[in-house]
């Protein structure tokens, strides 16, 4: 094999995983804009609301953690590398939206009351934590 036919075969390796992964962040967002209360898109870019915008950016983070180890895991085997990165991706949201569900109930940090607030909430600030955490964990698992 030439070297430019490894160019092309590893540019386009990256391309597919950079198109699973920008879909898995569209799949997480809507996920999470179905959690809470309104559309998050206009929470964040009309009300520019601080707590929408950190557990938006918290969950997105964890999935790209989550897609970073399906790849690392995938031993060079593409085709099966991007199925692997599209189902732990999506069982990543899943956890992702029932941990945050979960602890509106146990804990009582309820993500429809925060992202009403127009400050920044102590409560926010750890469910975004709770989110890294979790992608960290499910990305861990993967590997």
């Amino acid at each position: 094999m030439t070297l430019l036919e490894v160019l092309a075969r590893g540019a386009g390796a990256i391309a597919a995983y950079a198109a699973v992964g920008v879909v898995l962040l569209i799949i997480g967002f809507y996920v999470i804009d179905w959690a809470t209360p309104g559309k998050l898109s206009e929470i964040i870019r009309t009300e520019r609301n601080a707590n929408a915008t950190l557990l938006t950016m918290s969950a997105l983070a964890a999935i790209g953690l989550i897609v970073a180890a399906s790849i690392r895991a995938s031993g060079g085997q593409l085709a099966e590398g991007l199925a692997g990165t599209a189902v732990f991706g999506l069982v990543g949201i899943v956890v992702q939206t029932v941990a945050m569900l979960v602890f509106d109930k146990v804990v009582g940090i309820s993500v429809r009351e925060l992202v009403k607030e127009p400050e920044l909430q102590p409560g926010a600030r750890l469910l975004a934590v709770t989110h890294v955490a979790i992608g960290l964990i499910t990305a861990v698992a993967v590997i």
